[in-house]
């Protein structure tokens, strides 16, 4: 690789605006980097902090302005996780397709070999047509509504269906072994260009890797360690449920008396346990959320984390044993790469899809949540329910055997990514790929 014939690569990378897709953007984006490919991450203001903190000295940033108040909404609003109304979301699609021109600007200004473009911006494959670039789409997400009356999701999802198939190809976060028939069906039968490099999170082999993606932890990532320390191998279980999820938003699936019933679940388990609380909860007293006392009885038993965690470090350590997870897809990914056993609680979009290859292909988890294809309502999941599928994970001949199971995959996952492993040589086909289509 990297002939001194060929004009070198520069892929520009443009994630949609929310952790979950610029966090493993960021890491594709190393990937890419530490093959000598010229890496640049086009965002907007608000996102390049974190996307500076995290992506290192290889990695170029593109600003381009967020035109949130053009599109009604409120300054500084750039970023999924801000949106509190579905007035907003609409309000934030708008502003996302309003991006074009200063995308086309850019491109025309630095004229990279190719674009890798967020399934939510499938108005960028045209963009990338008019320089005649090869376009590179991430994975989809499912079209798993069935709604009579067009809305603009629905219209932004037929969109992103018909950009993926007028695009070059897809470049995926996963790695073969996991998902091989599907894989080989996208490939092989319906004739589509697939290239599996992940899970793209392995790439952060240290501490001071994986405790720093994201926004800043709520905890020193030496104080959780230091109590994960104090636990036996595979006792806590690990709760999360993404960094959109809000307890205290009606929007956002949950409320209050659920959250009473997740912290009556988890007493009733007996289980050692990190509960992370996202945004809504964090200026509440205790008694406002929480049985009475709950802190109290868990005080050495359970760690309430009120913000973001530093989730793939706590994931990782021998003292985790089980995960509980909306099954957004970089969750599913990191849960798979520890080798622990979930429990799903899928809530919206790809979540479904992702809580079935858990539990029924791969038979690493069990299911927690409704099977309906709604928001949760908040009397829908009941404390016996979440304790019944914490002690399924965490203890018995059955969690012994998901464990296992999970464990191979994770070995797996690690073996992929390492050279001469499917995704290391996926991405060296890819990159080979792209050279030949360079001037």
């Amino acid at each position: 690789m990297g002939s001194e014939s060929h004009q070198p690569i520069h892929v520009f990378f443009f994630p949609l605006m929310g952790h979950g897709h610029l966090i493993p953007t960021i890491d594709m984006a190393k990937l890419f980097a530490a093959r000598g490919v010229k890496a640049t991450i086009v965002t907007t203001p608000r996102n390049m902090p974190l996307i500076y903190k995290t992506c290192g000295i290889n990695i170029d940033i593109q600003i381009i302005k967020f035109p949130a108040v053009e599109a009604g909404l409120p300054e500084g609003c750039e970023n999924i996780e801000s949106l509190t109304s579905l007035e907003m979301v609409q309000n934030f699609i708008k502003a996302t397709k309003m991006l074009q021109q200063p995308l086309q600007q850019l491109l025309q200004d630095h004229q990279p070999s190719c674009l890798i473009a967020d399934d939510f911006f499938p108005w960028a494959n045209d963009v990338a047509a008019k320089f005649g670039e090869i376009k590179l789409t991430r994975k989809q997400l499912p079209n798993f509504t069935q709604q009579e009356v067009e809305t603009d999701i629905t219209k932004l999802l037929k969109e992103i269906t018909e950009a993926e198939l007028s695009s070059y190809g897809v470049v995926v976060n996963s790695f073969y072994e996991l998902e091989s028939d599907y894989a080989d069906f996208y490939r092989k039968v319906l004739g589509r260009k697939a290239w599996h490099i992940g899970p793209v999170s392995l790439r952060n082999k240290g501490a001071e890797d994986k405790a720093p993606r994201g926004k800043e932890s709520s905890i020193d990532e030496h104080d959780c360690l230091k109590w994960l320390g104090t636990k036996k191998p595979n006792s806590v279980v690990y709760i999360c449920f993404g960094s959109i999820a809000n307890f205290s938003d009606s929007e956002n699936c949950f409320s209050e008396s659920l959250l009473m019933e997740i912290a009556m679940g988890l007493e009733a388990s007996e289980q050692h346990f990190i509960w992370v609380v996202k945004n809504g909860e964090n200026e509440k007293e205790e008694e406002d959320w929480l049985p009475k006392g709950f802190e109290k009885r868990m005080e050495g038993k359970g760690l309430i984390l009120r913000g973001w965690a530093p989730q793939v470090l706590i994931l990782d350590h021998e003292a985790v044993g089980g995960f509980v997870t909306h099954c957004g897809w970089n969750s599913i990914l990191e849960g798979v790469s520890a080798g622990v056993p979930m429990v799903t609680w899928p809530m919206r979009a790809d979540q479904f899809y992702n809580a079935k290859l858990v539990t029924q292909v791969l038979k690493i988890g069990v299911d927690v949540a409704s099977q309906q294809w709604k928001r949760m309502e908040g009397d829908t999941i009941k404390r016996e329910a979440i304790d019944k599928a914490v002690r399924q994970i965490m203890v018995g001949e059955e969690a012994e055997e998901m464990r296992s199971r999970a464990k191979k995959l994770g070995e797996m996952a690690k073996r992929a990514v390492e050279d001469g492993g499917s995704s290391s040589s996926d991405l060296n086909a890819l990159i080979e790929e792209l050279r030949s289509h360079c001037p």
